[in-house]
């Protein structure tokens, strides 16, 4: 049987980042991995920069966003079928920051699944600065993807200190009372890490950390009605006109417009990748990349991203 990985965590968290090393720790070791991709909407920023692990021990696959939910399921369960029959050591699943859990769980036990992959570990990617007002939707997605996790790992851990991060924890295991859950963490329990500080032990340590299975009380909603997403696609946008957008949106005087994450890719003497989230904002240059800004949140206006834009 072929283990599956599941990686959670909710918009602007770090699970990219994350899974660029964890992938790059099987590739050390030889060992051939299939990485399944999906976006929170049709364009696939994400897929877009795990593109350097792709060679002889990566392959890369992705499921479309931009459908409801059960078109969503069939389409994870037919790539998991195709993807079955190719040999991996290993497949890493990461869904979108905005992921019902239990899709995960219940097609795994569907036929023929249930007899082709077994469940390695299941990895909640947290920020360490977790931001403190969140909607009750947002509440809903946070517990129910750190509820069932093998191991939390809080992510940007540099970037904060003791404090910030406790403050974190707690909001963490309020977020799983409000659900019912009877969960609750310990402060070193969680792995604190940040980006390049990931060694062969810890990478050890995920890959047999397993999952849990804790009741909760599920938030239903229909994400594509609570969450929203703009494309800026093909406008050339300078560094100046990102970084000016980007501080305007995510201005907490626009009370009308929640935005949680900025991410893409711009060119200006070559690509770079531009990601932002309230907390942090980082720009990375790249050897190739694709024209698009994408901005996601609630009550989003796309005529107010464009005007902060400059467009």
């Amino acid at each position: 049987m072929v283990k599956i990985d599941l990686i959670t965590g909710f918009l602007g968290s770090g699970k990219t980042t994350f899974i660029k090393e964890y992938a790059s720790y099987f590739i050390s070791q030889k060992k051939s991995i299939g990485i399944l991709e999906n976006d929170f909407g049709a364009v696939n920023v994400d897929m877009m920069a795990l593109k350097e692990l792709e060679g002889e021990y990566c392959e890369l696959e992705m499921v479309a966003g931009g459908c409801d939910a059960d078109c969503h399921k069939r389409r994870f369960k037919t790539k998991l079928i195709s993807m079955g029959m190719l040999g991996y050591d290993r497949i890493l699943v990461e869904p979108s920051g905005i992921f019902d859990v239990d899709e995960f769980f219940d097609v795994l036990r569907e036929e023929p699944l249930d007899r082709w992959y077994e469940i390695g570990s299941v990895i909640a990617v947290v920020d360490s600065g977790l931001e403190e007002n969140l909607s009750v939707e947002e509440e809903g997605i946070l517990a129910s993807e750190v509820a069932n996790a093998g191991v939390v790992i809080f992510s940007k851990s540099d970037l904060y200190d003791d404090d910030r991060k406790k403050m974190t924890l707690e909001h963490l295991n309020q977020s799983l009372r409000q659900v019912k859950c009877k969960r609750q963490f310990a402060y070193d329990e969680v792995m604190k890490k940040s980006e390049g500080s990931y060694r062969d032990m810890d990478f050890e340590k995920i890959l047999s950390a397993g999952y849990e299975l804790h009741d909760y009380e599920k938030v239903y909603f229909d994400s594509t009605e609570v969450f929203q997403t703009v494309y800026i696609m093909d406008k050339k946008l300078t560094k100046e006109q990102v970084e000016k957008g980007t501080k305007t949106l995510m201005d907490a005087t626009l009370s009308d417009m929640r935005v949680f994450r900025i991410k893409g890719f711009f060119k200006e003497d070559q690509w770079y990748e531009f990601n932002a989230t309230k907390e942090t904002t980082t720009i990375k240059k790249i050897t190739d990349g694709q024209d698009v800004i994408i901005v996601i949140g609630e009550n989003i206006s796309e005529e107010k991203v464009l005007t902060s834009f400059q467009l």
